[in-house]
């Protein structure tokens, strides 16, 4: 918060995307914080460990430090944390921070998910839980980036249609959507276009606490991680009364 409260340069990566100074200072905080746990981290700004190496990793942390930084950048407010621990493969733990909203979310299957103030993320006695969604809005709602393409979502609209023919679409940066998705405010996430490992490991483990989905489009799995290829195939996340209507 501290540099997007003043002027700063933003830098083109190789790979197109933005870079800032918010990102590299994010990145050796949490880096401060989970190297000690001798957990090994994959992450946007992290050394990238050879697939020969993380293949025989049992466990390891999945880190966006700046998720949004397009967001970040036109100062929207719309930017997060993203933080997740990958076992064998799977997201179990998920934690995302908006800065701007001053608001943790985080959770796992074991013990729920909670939201809390940055204030009183220490005291767990202040937490305030989540709940499962009862139902879906009426109509649905389905949330889509802002600042990214989502691809041709025609296919999937036609389907949505046929259980519900009315329904709102809405437009939110970074992995807050699943801030949405968690308290039932929106029903369903859709993703036609690249994402990357870290961009939705901790937002898949959190909606899976709550009964929730991501689901690989092409193979009906979820997602799963720390892979060969760090790069997310399409996906849907659905809450957990969507997929009632929606399997």
């Amino acid at each position: 918060m501290d540099v997007y409260n003043h002027e700063f340069e933003a830098i083109i990566k190789e790979d197109g995307s933005p870079l800032t100074k918010a990102d590299l200072a994010s990145t050796k905080i949490i880096h401060r914080h989970l190297d000690p746990l001798g957990i090994p981290i994959t992450g946007e700004e992290t050394d990238k460990i050879d697939f020969s190496i993380r293949q025989n990793w049992t466990e390891c942390w999945c880190v966006d430090p700046l998720d949004g930084t397009k967001e970040f950048i036109s100062k929207n407010g719309e930017f997060a944390v993203n933080i997740a621990l990958i076992e064998k493969g799977v997201p179990t733990f998920g934690l995302i921070a908006s800065p701007v909203n001053e608001e943790i979310i985080f959770g796992s299957k074991e013990f729920g998910v909670f939201i809390s103030s940055f204030e009183n993320i220490e005291k767990a006695s202040n937490w305030v839980k989540i709940n499962i969604p009862e139902k879906v809005n009426s109509p649905i709602i389905l949330t889509a980036s802002r600042s990214h393409g989502s691809g041709s979502m025609d296919g999937f609209i036609a389907e949505l249609k046929r259980i519900s023919p009315e329904f709102e679409q809405k437009s939110k940066g970074s992995s807050l959507k699943f801030f949405d998705l968690a308290k039932g405010e929106v029903d369903v996430y859709a993703r036609f276009a690249p994402t990357m490992e870290w961009d939705i490991a901790s937002g898949q483990a959190i909606l899976e606490a709550l009964g929730g989905s991501v689901i690989n489009v092409e193979t009906g799995l979820p997602l799963s991680y720390n892979k060969e290829n760090l790069l997310n195939p399409f996906f849907i996340a659905k809450t957990k009364p969507l997929q009632a209507l929606l399997p």
